[in-house]
């Protein structure tokens, strides 16, 4: 079924396709190309690989993950978000360990997308999302601290902690790397936006940056050797793989498959919002797994979707999945073409690009929103997953930001409402429904909210001062949801009633809660005769029966 879904979408990605969308697929791949050249050498070098590292994830996921990818906008390569969760990697295990887990992560994202688990990702909460994203945007600002400031100071376990040791002082800044650094912090944050759709801010800062310091002639600290292959020297093999020691890498193999499944799906899900078309999200998890599992054999960096890249792609005019393709030929010209050029950029001027990307990466608006609004609960699942991310381990940040999300969520939906009234025959009678008689020993229970595990607490002491009752009748037409603990009560709510000589009528119970009866058994218990369309019916019914009626 995957096969044939991804055959007919190329077939309906290229139908029509004509020289005039292949021009415009050529201008805007090389217009990306532009933007990730930067971001490439920068990504690359936050992750404590090296500038080549970060060009060739670019070239292999953009030919590779671009060809498979789950729509036809998706642009891979090294990205910001997983430079953090790398370089705190590569300080406990060096690049082996950057590459063994990449490949352990890229067959779990072909896992989940085959078993299509895709959407589950979407269960994670935006508050969530937002503060993982706000705690990624830290760690990288904190990380370039060194390559702006022209300093080298020890690594530490985590970002908070490393932000600690700076505040201490006890360095000294070199003021000639920190002037190349603000020079391109200036050119990206004045660059008019109208301009950087023709020429990104960062490429031209960095131009600039290296440009001066080839005539200033300053000692700092350059890239250094860019190697004119997509083969590096320093890469995984199968004979490096430590296959006794694998168990040790699952845990940041898990956090880079995290990572990727839902950076790349909230890319998908802006870029869908942005085209119209749907992205196919298992299949552009299965190839996100084929490219992760081949990247690391190049000498490359675990890739995601990123919605920089994507969006230039789109906002450029890009047609089709071959804007991917071209954008990564672009950047494996520029190794061979560029190559002494970039070995002469300053690292603080990448330094100055990541800042400024780390600062944009903030989902300002989302921010504002919650706190302008006061969401307590978002409030405090952002800040908790932020301190959590900055502190942590990535995968535990998020783990906790949505237990935290969810267990607010939960007590939110947990509110059940009962409302419990008896007849009043005039009342009834005012609206068309005529009684033989009124009697207390019947009532009515009008429920709203979901009837589940953690709302049968409430039910149950709802009814356990229920006396005198001989017919009750439960109305859950606002009943949306019911699990097994709800099928439970209701069960032995309709044992007591009938213990007591009386009986249980249900009214206007939805298609899917009834459903959930049937196959608990609870419909054949209580008797299809007693379930109706409404409260009202319900009574009437009772009344024909010469029951005691309780009803609206």
């Amino acid at each position: 079924m995957g096969r044939k879904n991804y055959i007919q979408m190329l077939r309906d990605e290229f139908q029509g396709y004509n020289r005039t969308k292949l021009q415009q697929d050529l201008l805007a791949g090389l217009t990306v190309a532009a933007v990730a050249l930067p971001l490439a050498l920068a990504f690359g070098v936050a992750s404590g690989a090296s500038a080549a590292a970060g060009l060739v994830t670019a070239v292999i996921a953009g030919l590779v993950i671009g060809l498979l990818s789950g729509a036809p906008y998706q642009i891979s390569g090294p990205t910001g978000a997983m430079s953090a969760v790398l370089i705190v990697l590569v300080q406990r295990y060096g690049l082996q360990g950057i590459w063994i887990a990449g490949l352990i992560s890229g067959l779990f994202l072909l896992i989940i997308g085959v078993l299509k688990l895709g959407r589950f990702i979407a269960f994670i909460p935006s508050p969530v999302i937002t503060g993982f994203t706000s705690g990624i945007a830290l760690i990288i600002f904190i990380g370039q601290i060194d390559s702006f400031l022209g300093i080298k100071t020890p690594g530490c376990e985590s970002a908070l902690f490393k932000l600690l040791e700076y505040l201490k002082g006890g360095f000294i800044p070199d003021w000639q790397t920190i002037i190349m650094g603000l020079i391109v912090i200036l050119i990206m944050v004045y660059w008019p936006k109208r301009w950087a759709a023709r020429f990104p801010s960062s490429l031209l800062g960095i131009i600039v940056v290296t440009v001066f310091n080839g005539l200033m002639k300053w000692p700092v600290a350059v890239i250094g050797e860019i190697p004119k292959t997509i083969f590096l020297a320093e890469r995984l093999s199968f004979s490096q793989i430590p296959w006794e020691n694998l168990p040790e890498f699952l845990a940041p193999a898990l956090t880079i498959t995290a990572l990727g499944a839902v950076e790349s799906l909230l890319c998908g899900a802006v870029a869908s919002n942005m085209t119209g078309v749907r992205l196919q999200a298992n299949l552009e998890l299965v190839g996100q797994g084929i490219g992760n599992m081949l990247i690391p054999f190049f000498g490359g960096v675990p890739a995601t979707a990123a919605i920089a890249r994507t969006s230039v792609g789109i906002k450029s005019g890009g047609q089709t999945r071959l804007v991917s393709i071209i954008h990564a030929i672009g950047i494996l010209l520029s190794m061979f073409l560029l190559a002494p050029v970039m070995q002469q950029i300053p690292l603080a001027a990448l330094a100055g690009v990541l800042m400024v990307t780390a600062w944009r990466m903030n989902e300002w608006h989302s921010i504002k929103f919650i706190f302008n609004k006061r969401f307590k609960s978002d409030i405090l699942a952002f800040s908790i997953t932020l301190l959590a991310t900055i502190t942590l381990d990535l995968t535990q940040a998020i783990l906790i930001g949505t237990l935290i999300a969810g267990t607010i969520f939960l007590n939110k939906i947990a509110s059940l409402q009962i409302n419990i009234q008896e007849v009043d025959a005039e009342k009834l009678k005012s609206r068309g429904i005529d009684i033989s008689q009124k009697c207390p020993h019947i009532r009515v229970a009008y429920l709203t909210g979901p009837l589940f595990f953690a709302a049968s607490g409430i039910f149950n002491e709802a009814f356990s001062q229920l006396k005198d009752t001989q017919t009750l009748i439960l109305s859950m037409r606002a009943v949306p949801l019911l699990d097994t603990s709800g099928l439970e009560v209701i069960q032995r709510l309709q044992e007591k009633i009938k213990q007591s000589g009386g009986q249980l009528m249900l009214a206007g119970v939805q298609e899917n809660v009834r459903g959930i009866m049937q196959r608990g058994g609870l419909e054949g218990s209580i008797g299809v005769e007693n379930f109706f369309w409404s409260s009202e019916q319900a009574i009437i019914a009772a009344d024909q029966l010469n029951c005691a009626i309780c009803g609206d």
